[in-house]
């Protein structure tokens, strides 16, 4: 079976869409965020992240007839019971912007001194909609929530997400540096091992 040369990103996150297109861009795989083929957002009416990122690869599976790829991924606060968890990218409400979110964390955070947590992602791969067995796999990013936010790069919460290991937030890295070490990467690089395998 050989490589798909497309796949369809379930996603119009522009963060998501480059950090993707880089991790396949040695693989010649061009990634199209759903969007571009008029695909809309289906809703995550599931529970766990993984059971989320199914629907959402499902949908554009079907909906274009491409193979999909869906990531369902989100930020656990130990200090707040695992949310935002599943619902990290609405925690401030549906239409929050990341800074809505941003500040929301802060301010649950406020006066907290378990400051621990960690970034999870779940990815599928379909290749088709009725894919009986579509790959999964998972990565998980531990840091620490800082008091306030710091550097201007990555996305989401990756301002206020400390790594020790290298003394900064994530949004301080460069994106090579972050995709090596990040939950997004660690599970992309098990999903290519996966799909290499597959494809061989």
């Amino acid at each position: 079976m050989a490589f798909p040369d497309k796949i369809v990103l379930a996603s119009g996150n522009a963060g998501k869409v480059k950090e993707f297109s880089q991790l396949f861009r040695d693989l010649n795989v061009t990634i199209i965020p759903q969007g571009e083929l008029g695909v809309a957002e289906v809703p995550e009416t599931g529970t766990t992240f993984v059971e989320n990122a199914i629907i959402k690869a499902r949908h554009a599976a079907r909906e274009t007839g491409l193979p999909a790829i869906a990531d369902d991924s989100g930020l656990v606060v130990n200090a707040l019971g695992g949310a935002p968890g599943i619902y990290s990218s609405r925690f401030a409400g549906e239409q929050a912007s990341d800074q809505d979110n941003v500040a929301l964390l802060l301010e649950r955070m406020e006066g907290e001194l378990d400051r621990r947590a960690h970034f999870l992602c779940m990815l599928v791969f379909m290749r088709q909609a009725d894919d009986p067995v579509p790959l999964i796999s998972q990565g998980h990013w531990h840091g620490t929530i800082t008091q306030e936010a710091a550097g201007l790069g990555g996305f989401g919460y990756d301002p206020v997400f400390f790594v020790r290991a290298h003394n900064c937030t994530a949004a301080e890295m460069d994106k090579q540096q972050k995709n090596a070490l990040s939950h997004r990467g660690q599970a992309m690089a098990f999903l290519l091992e996966q799909m290499r395998q597959t494809f061989a």
